[in-house]
């Protein structure tokens, strides 16, 4: 019997040079030093999608169901988030933030995320209406909460760092096309310049194209990633608000609505919105993928969610499509707001799973295969979460190896 000997180019290959992808590269060599890791990221640099084109908040977590990976993750992920920062001297803040109630039908829902707040062990301080102009003294509400532990950072440089100090091979500009996994031996991967890559164990990071990496491993992951664009503009007046300002979510979705952040830099964006991408990097209405609309068209979940939700879809196009529909829904936090106070900018789609009878996962999915590890949903608050996300990960990975 003739034994063939395979030359690995590494232990662990990432697919994804996102901040999971990364962190998740820096987990496994701090963890287990001499594992060789090899990161493939099909952009010319990191993290250029879900990382790059957010708004920049550390999440306290006070939004996620106690007990999920969410809530655990953003409350621990938020601490080391802002430790990690001040320690690369990458710039950051905690600034706290409002979340404003401004209809009585959000009174209730403002006061079980106080409930969830002190479950999750997060410090919250109730307000009264008179209350709310000592934080924002241009933003009106009928009742708000203080979070005192959400910051913001760049999270762009926290990747950089963390590819940095991973010391793992970052090959940029490699798309992967093909992959062929063999349980006995480990993984291959075909890139779309013809190279070939072999590791013993594959961890998949890729975000907006997850679901379409676990398909090319032989895994079914029995979701779909459905690409929704939140849509950003900036105040041309950033003086009007001072820190981070929320309005009360709505906790049939997982979107948290239109906000005012005021980030690194000192200029305040406002947004997202959420409405159905035409492709998966569709960052725009002229962006339209067919191969990609049809994958998200042929989904049955896809339709649940229009289903169930048309009336609330609806009022999401109609801010994308109108300027003065989206400043209308700015004005309830913040009257002074007019049109021409919003400049559009750049926008960011999230990539969200969803299940074939609609659901849209709520919470990070992480699943195993045969050498594989499959972060399946990891949208915000990931880039918060994204050490603990990553050592979960590492963890996983390590025990395939």
């Amino acid at each position: 019997m003739v034994r063939v000997r395979i030359t690995y180019d590494c232990d662990v290959l990432v697919i994804g040079g996102g901040i999971v992808g990364l962190s998740t590269a820096y987990a496994i060599t701090r963890a287990a030093p001499g594992t060789r890791v090899t990161v493939l990221e099909k952009e010319p640099g990191p993290a250029r999608h879900q990382t790059g084109r957010n708004s920049g908040v550390i999440h306290s977590g006070i939004y996620y169901r106690p007990g999920s990976l969410k809530a655990r993750y953003a409350v621990r992920g938020a601490a080391e988030m802002v430790k990690f920062c001040a320690e690369y001297g990458i710039p950051h803040a905690v600034t706290g933030k409002l979340i404003v109630a401004t209809d009585r039908a959000e009174l209730p829902r403002l006061h079980a995320l106080v409930q969830r707040g002190r479950e999750n062990g997060i410090p919250v301080r109730e307000l009264g209406a008179s209350q709310i102009a000592e934080y924002e003294p241009e933003v009106r509400g009928l009742a708000a909460i203080h979070v005192g532990t959400t910051g913001i950072c760049d999270f762009v440089a926290v990747a950089r760092q963390l590819a940095h100090g991973s010391g793992a091979e970052i090959r940029y500009g490699t798309r992967v096309v093909r992959v062929d996994r063999r349980p006995e031996r480990g993984v291959a991967v075909l890139t779309a310049a013809g190279g070939v890559v072999r590791g013993r164990v594959l961890v998949n990071c890729a975000g907006l194209q997850c679901d379409e990496i676990a398909r090319l491993t032989g895994d079914d992951p029995d979701m779909r990633i459905v690409p929704f664009r939140g849509e950003y503009y900036e105040l041309a007046r950033p003086e009007l608000v001072r820190g981070l300002v929320y309005p009360v979510p709505d906790p049939a979705f997982p979107f948290l609505g239109v906000h005012l952040t005021r980030g690194i830099d000192g200029g305040v964006h406002v947004g997202p919105n959420a409405v159905p991408a035409l492709a998966r990097e569709g960052y725009g209405w002229g962006t339209v993928r067919p191969r990609e609309l049809g994958s998200t068209l042929a989904w049955p979940g896809s339709w649940q969610i229009a289903r169930r939700h048309w009336r609330y879809g609806a009022g999401e196009l109609r801010r994308s499509l109108s300027k003065r529909a989206f400043t209308e829904a700015v004005g309830r936090l913040l009257p002074g707001v007019c049109e021409g106070d919003l400049v559009r900018t750049a926008a960011g789609v999230r990539a969200q799973a969803v299940l074939r009878d609609g659901t849209l996962v709520d919470d990070f999915l992480i699943r195993e295969g045969a050498r594989t590890v499959h972060v399946l949903n990891a949208p915000s608050p990931a880039a918060t979460a994204s050490l603990p996300i990553g050592r979960e990960v590492a963890r996983r990975a390590l025990s395939a190896l």
